[in-house]
């Protein structure tokens, strides 16, 4: 997997708008909806610079359609992309809050809208902003390729290999004694988290989220010690996401 990280965004799509992205339209389906953010609040802060990232789901009210919904989104002081941005009930769009060097100190407040016709719904968060630099990439892509090469070989049918492409971020930058980081290829998201402590405590664990359709992981897997060289094995998948 070496040389396969990439930097973040050069996947993906390029951001729409500086504070603002997003889009709607008419589609004349007037059934009522509501839109779910996920998290409402993170594991700790954010820096400026990280993507801090959002799930939006939709929920028909009354009634079923097929119809998508259209989501759009505000945060001032930070940069928004949105992915999927186009959804109907079982997808997942995904909305990407990168805060300005010039939000540090303060926090982001985060609006995010879903438009069908002439229904719209709304939901709105905040997370705050501290001083802190992204220090932990080069061990995580480290952990990051110790556990992609052993899922090739032993779980094929994720399509995760070493020509596999990753983009990554910070993520919970102000929790010391374990650490974590986000990945994102086209169709996974995984969460490294490390225990920094020596052996034989120097656990790091896994859990991979497919993109789009889900909400929550659905694998999970563990190195009790990266010292000691000991092969990942399947552990309990968490019920949330990591943010």
């Amino acid at each position: 997997m070496k040389g396969k990280m990439v930097i973040f965004g050069a996947l993906l799509l390029i951001p729409l708008l500086f504070g603002h992205a997003g889009c709607s339209q008419d589609s004349g389906d007037d059934t009522p909806f509501e839109i779910t953010v996920s998290p409402t609040q993170l594991n700790g802060h954010s820096i400026a610079g990280q993507k801090v990232v959002f799930l939006v789901t939709v929920t028909n009210m009354g009634g079923s359609s097929t119809s998508t919904v259209e989501i759009s989104a505000t945060a001032p002081g930070a940069e928004i992309t949105i992915l999927n941005g186009s959804i109907t009930q079982g997808e997942v769009a995904e909305i990407m809050v990168t805060p300005s060097s010039a939000s540090t100190g303060g926090s982001i407040q985060l609006t995010v809208k879903g438009t069908r016709g002439t229904i719209t719904d709304e939901e709105s968060l905040n997370f705050p902003v501290i001083e802190g630099m992204d220090d932990r990439q080069e061990y995580a892509e480290d952990l990051m390729e110790k556990f992609v090469s052993w899922l090739e070989a032993n779980h094929p049918e994720l399509g995760i290999s070493e020509n596999t492409e990753w983009s990554g971020t910070t993520v919970s930058p102000e929790w010391l004694v374990v650490s974590h980081y986000l990945f994102f290829s086209d169709e996974w998201e995984a969460h490294i988290s490390w225990h920094v402590m020596i052996a034989p405590y120097d656990w790091s664990k896994l859990d991979l989220r497919h993109r789009f359709d889900e909400t929550a992981p659905s694998y999970a897997f563990e190195i009790s010690s990266v010292s000691g060289g000991i092969n990942p094995v399947p552990v309990e998948v968490p019920e949330t996401i990591w943010r």
